[in-house]
């Protein structure tokens, strides 16, 4: 019961970048079945999100690496240099 508390707790949580860009918002976690440890966001881009304009996202749902999360209370902070390497 615990796991899915927390897990309610994360949906819909904002994503930015260090530097306060909006990024977008949680949809879900990827997560490694055999380690437990969160692998990657998956998060719903903001169509006004300069940040992501500027690397060229194009798709409506991107992975961001847990390892670019430097952050997390009400919003997932992330590192925006590790953002350019999710549109490559």
């Amino acid at each position: 019961m615990y796991k899915y508390t927390v897990a309610r707790q994360l949906a819909t949580k904002r994503v930015i970048t260090n530097r306060g860009d909006e990024v977008g918002k949680l949809t879900d976690l990827l997560v490694n079945e055999v380690t437990g440890e969160i692998e990657t966001l998956l998060v719903e881009v903001d169509r006004d999100s300069k940040v992501m304009r500027r690397i060229g996202a194009k798709d409506r749902i991107i992975n961001i690496p847990y390892s670019a999360v430097t952050a997390v209370s009400d919003v997932f902070i992330v590192d925006e240099r590790e953002l350019s390497a999710i549109s490559d």
